[in-house]
């Protein structure tokens, strides 16, 4: 635990964010180890003795660990806790880690209520100070103060102060601080489905160019459900795909949420996916249901969707896309529709109900209208026989005599040229690309070893934020 005061103290000095980030980071490493006894240990190391913040905290350690002494509970040491520094720290910054550490001890412990105390406080005590170096930790204490009250059912008695701390940090051109605040924001406002709230706040907001793939990834989830939730259904693909793509390998609940929306919009598209997409490693059985939905969908059977949706609606509902199912039985119906009109040649109305399973009191008129309306929005080429109440299907025409090739083959050049866009706005080069010099052997290892701990510092930032 000593490493952690050294590196906060470090980046205050040097005002060097990284290792401010590289705090959070240590203290993600012990946090399963940490017990009560740790962790007042350490606020008394930390803290000096008669301050406000030590006054505040230890209450909340206190009771777990009269819970501990009287289950006599042994746990193991934490590696450097003997080595605490004894020079008591002043720092607001070390004030604010002792805030966040124990925010998290109380939510490992199901502390609740104590948890959303803590983080309450630890906010009011941040909109006090105005400090550079605190926007990394201030970051982190403004998810778990969320965070808590998301887990208390409270998150709009807080929506009123992430507002407020969303134009501080605008204010103070904090941009970490502003997207972690902006995702809070879209996901409180999602959380109650008040989604042209969260597309007026979005809209409105200027956002930078992202400091944090977490963060970016958020937020391209977020924006996706939105433009699913108002019929854009071709950007908000685009943005779960992406947001799936960019999280890192860890984030596999993340990824299986962003899964299941994108499903449910490439669907909506009139597109069928392939099997691959169910059978990812650890995804399997939670996207099960969506592959039963694809495979009703994929033959247009509208009693099998029924069925399915019937049987999966907690899983829906839970999800919080059982609107979208509700609108995918039109899809059903167009591809069934589409299926009997390239098996038959000529077939009555009545028999047309039948197999689309229509349960309407007039299922012929249903059907007429439906197949009326399928032919005015070109999903079938045929023509309807109203005196003799059959539908005649036209002769199939040869698909590459169409644009419809050429049409797919654009798109998937657009994709490829998107894909490759992206690749070189993410490439970094040194300062002196440009000057073409020879450089030396130590020159050249002493730079593969920066390079190598640069990306070993961004990974370890993947793994632990999510």
């Amino acid at each position: 635990m000593k490493v952690v005061i050294t590196s906060i103290e470090k980046g205050v000095s040097n005002k060097e964010m990284r290792l401010m980030a590289r705090a959070n980071r240590q203290m993600l490493v012990v946090r399963r180890q940490l017990n009560a006894s740790v962790v007042n240990a350490f606020l008394k190391h930390a803290l000096p003795a008669g301050s406000d913040a030590l006054a505040r905290l230890s209450p909340f350690v206190a009771g777990i660990a009269k819970n501990e002494k009287d289950m006599d509970v042994d746990t193991p040491p934490i590696s450097g806790q003997s080595h605490v520094s004894q020079k008591q720290s002043g720092l607001p910054e070390v004030e604010i880690f002792c805030y966040l550490l124990v925010t998290i001890f109380l939510i490992d412990q199901k502390q609740l209520e104590e948890s959303k105390t803590c983080s309450s406080a630890a906010v009011k005590r941040l909109q006090q100070l105005n400090r550079r170096t605190l926007d990394v930790l201030a970051a982190r204490v403004y998810y778990y103060y969320s965070y808590s009250h998301e887990l208390t059912n409270s998150l709009a008695d807080i929506r009123g102060t992430l507002l407020a701390l969303h134009q501080t940090a605008t204010l103070r051109h904090d941009e970490l601080g502003q997207e972690t605040l902006l995702n809070l924001l879209l996901r409180n406002y999602l959380h109650y489905n008040l989604y042209d709230h969260a597309e007026k706040l979005r809209s409105k907001t200027q956002r930078s160019d992202s400091h944090s793939n977490q963060q970016l990834c958020r937020y391209l989830y977020y924006l996706g459900k939105i433009r699913t939730i108002q019929l854009e259904y071709t950007d908000a693909k685009e943005c779960l795909l992406q947001a799936a793509r960019k999280a890192p390998t860890s984030a596999r609940g993340f990824k299986i949420q962003c899964t299941k929306w994108a499903v449910i919009v490439r669907l909506l598209l009139g597109e069928i996916l392939e099997r691959t997409t169910f059978m990812q490693p650890g995804m399997r059985k939670a996207l099960r249901p969506y592959f039963d939905l694809t495979n009703a969908v994929r033959i247009g059977d509208l009693e099998l969707f029924r069925q399915v949706a019937e049987k999966y609606s907690s899983v829906f509902t839970a999800d919080k896309c059982h609107n979208l199912i509700v609108r995918l039985r039109h899809n059903v119906i167009r591809t069934g529709l589409r299926n009997i009109s390239i098996a038959y040649s000529r077939i009555s109305l009545a028999d047309v109900a039948t197999k689309l399973h229509l349960d309407s009191a007039t299922p012929v008129d249903d059907a007429e209208s439906i197949v009326t309306k399928a032919i005015r929005d070109g999903g079938i080429d045929a023509s309807v026989d109203h005196s003799n109440g059959w539908m005649q299907s036209k002769e199939t025409s040869d698909i590459y005599s169409t644009q419809e090739p050429q049409q797919a083959f654009h798109s998937r050049i657009a994709f490829c040229l998107n894909t490759h866009n992206e690749a070189v706005k993410a490439l970094r080069f040194p300062p002196d690309a440009h000057k073409k010099q020879l450089e030396s052997s130590e020159k050249r290892r002493e730079r593969q070893q920066q390079e190598q701990e640069l990306a070993k510092h961004i990974a370890e930032e993947d793994d632990d934020e999510f």
